[in-house]
């Protein structure tokens, strides 16, 4: 009984642990990708303050 206790509490850890992980990477692409749209806006001479990604921030 206490090893399935323990199997169901890691299993948790490690789930909870992996969705920091997967938002981290959303927001660095996300600030990557405003990088590139910036950089694309200077060398056609328009540019763009509103952010339109959609991305959520938390």
């Amino acid at each position: 009984m206490k090893s399935i206790l323990l199997l169901a509490a890691v299993a948790v850890a490690t789930l909870l642990s992996s969705c920091n992980t997967v938002i981290g990477f959303g927001r660095d692409l996300r600030m990557m990708g405003d990088g590139v749209e910036k950089s694309a806006n200077k060398v056609h001479g328009g540019h763009s303050d509103t952010d339109t990604s959609g991305a959520p921030v938390y």
